[in-house]
Parts: structure tokens; C-alpha cells; sequence
């Protein structure tokens, strides 16, 4: 089964790993690690200078996934142009919540994340974890968006921007 799998990640696949976004597969590189030898995905996130080497026959369990495609992204958007759903549990069981949901790499659950943590000029100011939460999912969400365009990550960024200024009107 594992063997069928790693076929879908290829060098100069942008892939999505839950717990670091959209990165790019450089290569695929055997190395021996306690005797072991290892086919691995070297896997680079340009944006925070890190490089990650996952095993190919884990990648899928780790939840390595393809980019999303444009009908996911639409579908995101669409959420974004939702009504914000805020529980009435605590802060801090909301906010482990949204960190579970950015780092599952569901484009779709970082949505919602972005639609219920934005705030409008009008509204009251965010508290400092409420603001990192919602900077995470939203560089997340724009960064997928972007890559999955073929655009940049600023005019990713303006589009989402766009659909959430346009649902306050």
C-alpha cells in the first residue's frame, strides 16, 4: 500500500504538511538512521527557511497532502463569506480548537478559523493570542491560495481580504 501512495509526491510538487503549510518537494533522498535505510522527501518551506525530511512510506499517515484544488479553494472562500460562528466556551478551549483546525491542514477547517476570528475596524480589538491565531490561519489560507492559483502570496492575500471586507458590506 505504501508504495502505491508515495507515488503521488514527486520532486517539484508543492505539497501541504498540516503542521507547516504549502511546502515544495526538492527531492527524494535515501539516508541510513540506526542502521535503517530511509527513502525520505526533503520537503523546503521557502517562507520560514526550514527544510523537512519526511519518510515516504509516513508521508501519507503524517497527513502530507497535494494542494488543494481550485473547486476546494473556492469552497473556502465561500466560507469566508459566512457569518462567524463563536462558541460561548471559554477563550482557551476556543483557541485550542482553531490551533487544531490550522494545524490539520484542511484548507476548508482554516477558513473557518479566518471567517470567525476576523474583526472589523468596528468591532472590538482582538486580544494578543486571538490576533496570533487568527495571522497563522490567515498566512496558511493565503499561502495554499496563492499556490494553488500559480499567483503570489500578496495578491493571494488581497482576494482573501477582498471576500472578507465584502461580506461586512
Amino acid at each position: 500500500m505504501s508504495r502505491t501512495k508515495k507515488a503521488e509526491f514527486r520532486p517539484n510538487d508543492h505539497v501541504v504538511y498540516p503542521a507547516h503549510g504549502v511546502g515544495k518537494i526538492v527531492s527524494i533522498e535515501e539516508q541510513e538512521i540506526a542502521g535503517l535505510k530511509l527513502e525520505l522527501f526533503v520537503i523546503s518551506f521557502e517562507k520560514d527557511k526550514m527544510t523537512l525530511r519526511v519518510p515516504t512510506n509516513r508521508a501519507v499517515d503524517v497527513g502530507m497532502r497535494s494542494l488543494s484544488t481550485p473547486d476546494v479553494v473556492d469552497k473556502a472562500l465561500a466560507t469566508l463569506r459566512g457569518k462567524a460562528r463563536v462558541k460561548r466556551a471559554m477563550w482557551s478551549r476556543r483557541a485550542q480548537e482553531y490551533e487544531q483546525k490550522i494545524n490539520s491542514g484542511d484548507l476548508l477547517a482554516i477558513a473557518e478559523v479566518v471567517r470567525d476570528l476576523h474583526r472589523n475596524d468596528d468591532q472590538r480589538e482582538q486580544s494578543y493570542s486571538e490576533r496570533q491565531l487568527y495571522e497563522a490561519a490567515l498566512e496558511r489560507l493565503t499561502r495554499e491560495v496563492a499556490a494553488v492559483s500559480g499567483g503570489d502570496q500578496a495578491r493571494a492575500q488581497e482576494q482573501v481580504t477582498e471576500v472578507l471586507l465584502s461580506r461586512a458590506a
